[in-house]
Parts: structure tokens; C-alpha cells; sequence
């Protein structure tokens, strides 16, 4: 499978094509953003069982979002009995699963490879805040294993954002998937770096809206109260980018047009 390699500027017609396809059925990818949302904040009271369940299923919740979104930009409406299809084909659930498990035990060892070797330090940095009740010491001690972990995860991430997919549509192997998920990722790393800084710039962006609606005597909860939707609405249109995404890297045309 023929990975297409994109020049930087594809990072921001990833969204932008992701904004267009919201816009056919904002209502519709509204309220799966909300649902995902009502399921992340569940699964976070139930600890230690429901954020591994919810890790668990992210392969599953990728491939309903992106053949979702396959639908839509195929003139079809989509209706709720329409989101479980792509997991009611014979052998994709089980293989999503299998998937899930090995990208939280990944994620798990790699979380315990990035912090053992500072456990000491760590361990001091959070006597010594919980003595001179000053976090400084600490925030200081975990820059480091969070700068590997996150060095370690961006290798795990491009193993798994285009897994799912490939492996639900192309009925190919678990192996087969992350490897060609990994080259793909490593040929469009430049886009890659652009679609993210442009969402950290993004969800920065709505905060900072917060922010200064608050510094301008706005109450924080009204403040908050209207952050909601613009959050949601963030994370809609990035669910909505993830396929053409998928589309323009896997497929022999070029770039999205600007």
C-alpha cells in the first residue's frame, strides 16, 4: 500500500477540508463529539477500569469517525444505526480490540520506561514541594521523563493513527497496519508538525478567548459556559480532519487543493 508523501502546507488543508466536511452535517458530528466527550468524563470516574476500556476502544472510535466522515463526503446521510456498521463487518472488532490492547500496553510500558529511571529525583522534588509547599521543585523534576514520554509517544502515535483504518477498510494484518500507518506518518512529518501546532494553536486560542472575557469582567462561569461549545466544535472539526487526512496520504492524487 502506497503511502503519498505531502508537502508541510497539506497540515493545514487537512483542516481545512475537515472544517468543509463539518459544515455538510454539523449536527450530526455536534453530537458525536459531545457523546465522546460524555464517555471520556465517565470513563475518568471509574478508575483504573474505564480509562483502560476507553484506551481500549480508541481503535474502534477512530474507525466509526473516519467511515463516518466517508459517508458524508459520499452524499450520504448519516443515521445512528449507520455509526456500528464498519464494526458489525466479520473480524474488525476483534481486530480493533487486539489493537486497542496492544496500544495500551505500549503506551503503559512506555509511561513506566519514561519514569522509572527518575523515581529518585521525582521522589525528592515531591517531598520537598509537600515541605516548602512550592511546586516549583517538582515541575522542574518531571520536565524530563515527560519530554521522553513524549519523544517515546510520537513514535507509538504514528504506528497507530492510520492502523485502524487500514486494517478495517483493507482487511490487512495488525503488523501490516502499524507498519504502513509508520511509514506513511514518517513521509508526511512536516505536514504533520503543522496540523498539530496549528490545533495547539487552535484549542490555545479558545482558552486565551476565555481568558480575556474573564480578564474583561465576565463572571468564569459564563466565561466557561460559552468555552464549552467552542471546545466542542474544536474537536468536532478535528474528528472531521482525520479523513481527509487519511484520503489525500493514501491515495496517487496530490495535495488537496487550495
Amino acid at each position: 500500500m502506497q503511502a503519498v508523501s505531502h508537502p508541510i502546507s497539506a497540515g493545514f488543508y487537512w483542516i481545512r477540508d475537515g472544517w468543509k466536511l463539518f459544515r455538510v452535517q454539523p449536527i450530526t458530528f455536534l453530537s458525536w463529539g459531545m457523546f465522546l466527550s460524555l464517555v471520556l468524563k465517565a470513563a475518568a470516574v471509574i478508575p483504573p477500569i474505564g480509562p483502560i476500556l476507553f484506551v481500549v476502544f480508541l481503535p474502534s472510535i477512530n474507525l466509526m469517525t473516519i467511515t463516518a466522515c466517508k459517508q458524508e463526503a459520499s452524499g450520504n446521510r448519516m443515521q445512528l444505526g449507520m455509526w456500528l456498521a464498519p464494526l458489525r463487518v466479520k473480524g474488525v472488532l476483534g481486530r480493533m480490540i487486539r489493537m486497542g490492547v496492544l496500544y495500551f500496553t505500549i503506551c503503559l510500558i512506555v509511561g513506566a520506561v519514561s519514569l522509572l529511571p527518575f523515581m529518585d529525583s521525582l521522589s525528592q522534588a515531591v517531598d520537598a514541594a509537600m515541605e516548602s509547599k512550592d511546586i516549583l521543585p517538582l515541575l522542574s523534576a518531571i520536565r524530563a521523563p515527560l519530554i521522553l514520554f513524549a519523544s517515546l509517544y510520537a513514535i507509538i502515535a504514528s504506528l497507530f493513527w492510520y492502523a485502524p483504518v487500514l486494517s478495517g477498510w483493507y482487511d490487512t494484518s495488525l503488523i501490516q497496519s502499524l507498519f504502513y500507518s509508520w511509514i506513511a506518518c514518517w513521509r508526511n512529518k512536516g505536514a504533520f508538525v503543522i496540523y498539530g501546532l496549528l490545533w495547539l494553536g487552535i484549542f490555545f486560542g479558545i482558552d486565551l478567548l476565555a481568558g480575556l472575557m474573564i480578564s474583561a469582567g465576565i463572571s468564569e462561569s459564563i466565561a466557561l459556559t460559552l468555552q464549552m461549545p467552542l471546545n466542542i466544535v474544536g474537536v468536532s472539526v478535528l474528528y472531521c480532519s482525520f479523513y481527509p487526512n487519511f484520503v489525500s496520504v493514501f491515495s496517487q492524487s496530490d495535495h488537496p487543493a487550495a
